[in-house]
């Protein structure tokens, strides 16, 4: 390949089975490199091997001058693999607390041995320092001598009410320091009162930190030697990524992230709005919604145990496009978890048999403990399996050019004898295959739906992965919703660790906050990006209030360039973006407006008529529309409206704009979900729950603008 590229971002997916990395030009986001190794996990050096050897191999392959490379970000499955094996420190506990609170705080603070995975427990030791007239360091010097004693190879700080007063957690990690031992306090964990659940989450972040500081450190210590200077990023659990120097102190945010990855290139990458993204591999499928062009994000959990930690609400089933069916009285009863690859057998789709060859049947059992009950197909070459892959290129659902194409003479051929067996066609034994799988994917696509009351009308299911090809079109058809596969599905992850955002949160307890509160927050979570590399120009911060917890939440994202294009496509006429806005409409359409252009951005008002019970009334909407000049929907809403004004007399305008469309009931005065649209962006304010918090931050957030420049203001209803 050609070599002396400008400006290019490498990603790499740390994969159960393969480590893939990729180079991506920032510019056009255009793929100029790809390569794979196995994923090491029993190296020396663990899966930081891997990474090293991806990086090496994709250089040399691409002739990569190290001052090309931009930023290298890599996914980890380390500290998830750490809490399910148990591979963890032991950790000791340095309790605080003072005056009336002595007693609650020691009790809260020994948090026991943690349970990470059946029969694999986190051991904890527990020394407790009352702070009523202060904390002297011969007296925390005891304390962590005694727990080293004890077993404990790290240390925790944590004190009641610490996230207020953070001088004595401080002064325990600098007690550490100075005796060579690795110590961390709650508070840089989580700024949320809530004792308990801050000390464990704070434990189990410090029982990965000697494996992973160990990681980041060969890793690091690998692309400077090769002369790469640019800024070294990890995938987080939240779907962001943050700099190496953030994950040797708070690990704890890589946990469960293995698929965020695949959802930071649904976003960024297949530019998803609203949908449902499945990643399927070729054991394991993950699926993850997105709405709004954002992520959803759940509270994490940990052997039952609630943590202060937010990630990606993903779902795993154990079906992909490599699971194999299982057979009992002649007919398929499930196809999976058991894959082709854990079983050591072959795909038909990738076997070549001789000319007239009839393989044999026979079922096995993959793994011991396993049922019985598994096709297994044998030849002259080897032994094989018939797979929802295989099954989809037989009844033409994969297109000659996609990776996933086979070879369709072994592919019927396997089908055939599988098909004397069952008593049905070839053709009949694929759509039963498919049959029995795609409910799998389909039981928990509706559940995401329920659980977010997401629009079906505005869904779109993406498939990325190798075997996305295999389950999304049939999985599509079958619920009736509009599907598409990720371009270069098969390294997706990899270009998600790319393209992805810096990301960091914070959450803090606040009751009826305030205005000042909110812009507190606001600035403390966009200075938390910009001192990861994000570029300050490129930080979007969306606020949330949680009510019902007291929790006020900041979530900032930014790049660390400065882009000029999103993806380097080329731009739509008006006609063409019309047309792209009326595609995206599922219901009879009366009208389309175009009422704004907003810094590359036109917004479309769209007005439809839906029929309802067998078309014996109709009802009407007007839907909302942001679309970008390359013909991405950017913001898409089923019942809207939307108000265009110059950033000078938005002020006036908004409060009664607001006002027209709040509704008021038992449960009090609802403002909508507000969105705000200037200079190319879309400002999520939807977590606002007045009026006063939105007017606060309508000066920050358009305080660059002019005052003749457009704003849009979009309200859902």
């Amino acid at each position: 390949m050609k070599g002396n590229h400008k400006r290019v971002r490498i990603g790499i997916d740390v994969g159960g089975t393969f480590t893939h990395a990729v180079a991506i030009e920032t510019e056009t986001f255009g793929l100029i490199g790809q390569v794979k190794v196995p994923t090491t996990h029993t190296a020396e050096k663990g899966v930081a091997q891997g990474i090293i050897e991806t990086l090496y191999k994709l250089i040399e392959e691409t002739r990569l001058r190290p001052e090309d490379v931009v930023l290298i970000a890599h996914s980890t499955t380390q500290a998830t693999n750490a809490l399910l094996e148990g591979d963890v420190a032991p950790v000791g506990i340095v309790g605080m607390g003072s005056g009336f609170e002595r007693g609650k705080a020691r009790r809260e603070t020994n948090v026991g041995d943690i349970e990470l995975a059946p029969g694999r427990f986190l051991r904890t030791y527990h020394r407790f320092l009352g702070t009523s007239r202060g904390l002297e360091p011969p007296a925390i010097k005891t304390a962590v001598k005694e727990l080293l004693a004890e077993g404990a190879e790290v240390i925790v700080a944590s004190e009641a009410f610490g996230v207020d007063d953070t001088r004595h957690e401080d002064l325990v990690v600098k007690v550490c320091q100075e005796i060579g031992v690795l110590g961390t306090n709650s508070y840089e964990i989580s700024q949320l009162y809530g004792l308990r659940v801050r000390t464990r989450t704070a434990v189990i972040n410090a029982s990965m930190l000697p494996k992973m500081m160990e990681t980041a450190n060969m890793t690091e210590a690998s692309v400077r030697a090769a002369g790469i200077q640019a800024p070294l990023m990890i995938m987080r659990s939240d779907g962001g990524i943050m700099d190496i120097e953030q994950m040797r102190r708070r690990p704890i945010l890589t946990m469960l992230s293995g698929p965020a990855a695949g959802v930071a290139a649904a976003l960024m990458y297949a530019r998803i709005t609203d949908g449902i993204f499945l990643e399927v591999g070729g054991t394991s499928t993950d699926i993850s919604a997105i709405r709004n062009g954002r992520s959803l994000v759940k509270t994490a959990t940990v052997g039952g145990h609630r943590l202060y930690l937010r990630t990606l609400d993903v779902r795993t089933i154990g079906l992909a496009g490599g699971s194999i069916p299982r057979v009992r009285h002649n007919k398929i009863v499930d196809v999976g978890p058991r894959s082709a690859h854990i079983a050591n057998l072959g795909y038909a789709s990738f076997t070549a048999m001789g000319q007239g060859e009839e393989p044999r049947y026979a079922l096995i059992q993959p793994r011991p403990g396993d049922p019985s009950d598994y096709v297994m197909l044998e030849s002259t070459n080897g032994r094989f399996t018939i797979t929802p892959t295989c099954a989809a290129n037989l009844l033409g659902y994969i297109p000659a050019d996609d990776v996933a194409h086979g070879n369709l003479a072994t592919i019927r051929a396997a089908f055939t004898t599988v098909g004397k067996t069952l008593g049905i066609a070839p053709d009949h034994v694929a759509k039963e295959l498919l049959d029995r799988s795609y409910p799998k994917a389909q039981s928990v696509v509706e559940d995401l739906i329920a659980d977010y009351e997401l629009d079906r009308e505005l869904l779109t299911l993406s498939g990325g992965g190798g075997g996305a090809i295999a389950l999304v079109p049939y999985t599509a058809k079958q619920m009736s919703l509009s599907f598409e596969i990720a371009p270069n599905a098969p390294v997706i992850s990899a270009i998600g660790a790319a393209l992805a955002m810096v990301r960091d949160t914070v959450e803090r307890t606040v009751v009826d906050p305030t205005e000042a509160d909110v812009l507190r927050i606001r600035r403390d979570a966009e200075e938390a990006v910009v001192r990861m590399g994000a570029n300050p120009e490129t930080v979007e911060v969306q606020i949330e209030i949680d009510p019902l917890r007291n929790v006020l939440r900041a979530m900032a994202t930014g790049s660390t360039e400065l882009r000029t294009r999103e993806l380097g496509r080329g731009e739509l006429d008006t006609q063409e973006l019309e047309e792209r806005v009326r595609q995206s409409v599922r219901t009879e359409i009366q009208a389309v407006e175009r009422v704004g252009d907003i810094g590359g951005l036109a917004i479309y008002r769209i007005k439809t008529k839906e029929k309802k019970l067998f078309g014996l009334y109709t009802s009407q909407r007007t839907q909302i529309r942001a679309i970008d000049r390359e013909g991405i929907i950017r913001l898409q809403l089923r019942h809207g409206d939307v108000l265009v004004r110059p950033k000078a007399e938005l002020s006036s305008a908004l409060r009664p704009f607001i006002e027209k469309h709040t509704q008021y009931g038992d449960a009090g005065r609802a403002i909508p979900d507000l969105f705000l649209v200037f200079r190319g962006r879309i400002l999520d304010l939807t977590g606002l729950l007045s009026v006063e918090h939105i007017m606060s931050l309508l000066g920050v957030e358009l305080a660059k603008l002019g005052d003749d420049e457009q704003v849009a203001a979009v309200v859902r209803l």
